[in-house]
């Protein structure tokens, strides 16, 4: 029995359909279905009743998922005891993050970390193709500390509710286009007579929860011609002139000065997002709770400037 075959089966059980399940687990449908089919044959009977739309947990399967369940979350506390009690002075610090702020805020706000005292050393925990899946590694304490966008409208984010959370930032995310040699956009959001080709995210990704609100708000006329997951893929796409595109203005900054792309709409049209830094209950090591109060230290700085400001 494989740890990953336990990790399909409750994605599966989340999302009670293979081609989510295999987003998620960023595996193809064939390899997760064989999978599945591997786990059920070392349980000895099927998990999956495959007849119904969408697919549920046989009654068997609904037995065993709490089992699943426990079982990871066994294994993971088991290695966080061992490093503990053998590898007390483990110093290199557990993020999982999301891919754009990987990108653009982190090394900006680790600089500033780091400018008022020692280095930290960090690494990023392997990364998943959806946000909960992201979230999960913080609730199955698999890192240190996750790295997210927040957004009140997103639901999915209630599962952090019960983790400590300092704000760190805020990021404007706009819809951007490729130019026409006028300067106007050559997929606009202002022309509703026709719809819009839109670079649209996964639907398991975070700007594709936090923009359903927007977009239903607005009632943009927009045809999906091209999806991805990664926001500087579809930042590459509109470039290309394949359509519009909402992306983090910060990983556009220099392509819009450049006039490689230009706004596809207003200033109404963007969607404004909090930066967040959650951390696990029980740090494991000095450096971790080292790494928090500095943090939290800087956070409650730049809010007394704002203030100030203000």
């Amino acid at each position: 029995m494989e740890l990953k075959w336990l990790k399909d089966f409750i994605s599966l059980a989340q999302y009670s359909s293979f081609s989510r399940a295999a987003q998620e687990r960023n595996i193809t449908q064939s390899a997760l279905s064989r999978r599945i089919r591997q786990l059920e044959n070392w349980v000895g009977m099927p998990l999956i009743d495959r007849s119904s739309n969408p697919i549920k947990l046989t009654a068997a399967g609904a037995s065993f998922l709490p089992s699943a369940h426990d079982a990871i979350d066994l294994l993971y506390n088991s290695r966080k005891w061992l490093y503990e009690q053998y590898n007390p002075v483990w110093e290199v610090l557990s993020f999982a993050t999301l891919n754009s702020l990987s990108l653009s805020f982190f090394p900006l706000w680790m600089a500033d970390m780091e400018a008022v005292g020692d280095e930290f050393r960090v690494r990023f925990t392997d990364p998943h193709a959806s946000f909960l899946g992201n979230m999960s590694t913080l609730v199955h304490g698999q890192c240190d500390f996750f790295l997210t966008y927040a957004l009140d409208d997103v639901k999915q984010m209630e599962d952090l509710k019960k983790f400590p959370f300092l704000s760190v930032g805020m990021e404007r995310v706009i819809a951007v286009s490729a130019p026409n040699r006028d300067g106007t956009p050559m997929h606009s959001l202002t022309k509703s007579y026709q719809p819009t080709h839109f670079l649209s995210y996964r639907s398991n990704a975070f700007f594709s929860l936090a923009l359903q609100h927007l977009i239903e708000k607005r009632q943009y006329n927009l045809h999906s011609v091209y999806e991805n997951g990664m926001s500087s893929a579809l930042k590459a796409m509109a470039i290309s002139g394949h359509g519009v595109a909402w992306v983090p203005q910060s990983l556009v900054n220099d392509e819009l000065n450049r006039g490689l792309l230009v706004r596809a709409g207003t200033t109404e049209d963007d969607l404004l997002v909090e930066i967040r830094i959650y951390r696990t209950h029980n740090f494991r090591n000095q450096q971790a709770e080292k790494f928090w109060r500095r943090a939290s230290y800087l956070a409650a700085l730049k809010a007394e400037k704002s203030l100030s400001a203000g």
